[in-house]
């Protein structure tokens, strides 16, 4: 089980350790991937270069990125996800890693709980 909270300006966040560092990250129940990562995580999580996706942003905009394969822990285990690697600090866990987990976010209680629904051997 993953414990998070809910910032003052309403964005849900978990804490992670990566790379021998701890970092918040952004729950973003808009994103349909895996993970949007800092480039500095990049050779630290050695990605595999797997393709190039298409996304849509907001208002329409639609970017294009190299998508990389990546050993990422994540709730006590290790697991194969795809990322992006972007300039900013930010990490974004997207909907798509989250496919085994329940998700609750307590707006009002400003509290967010991710809590394994599938064991982790049944994570494709």
């Amino acid at each position: 089980m993953i414990e998070g909270t809910v910032s003052e300006q309403g964005i849900p966040f978990i804490e992670l350790d990566i790379a021998n560092r701890r970092w918040m990250a952004i729950v973003d129940s808009g994103f349909k991937g895996d993970l949007e990562l800092p480039a500095s995580l990049q050779d630290e999580l050695q990605g595999r270069f797997v393709g190039r996706v298409s996304s849509l942003l907001a208002a329409g905009q639609v970017i294009e990125e190299d998508v990389y394969l990546v050993d990422f822990p994540f709730d006590g285990q290790v697991f194969p996800a795809e990322a992006t690697f972007v300039t900013a600090d930010d990490i974004l866990i997207g909907t798509h890693l989250l496919r085994q987990h329940r998700l609750v976010i307590d707006f009002p209680g400003k509290a967010v709980l991710l809590d394994r629904a599938i064991s982790a051997g049944d994570y494709t």
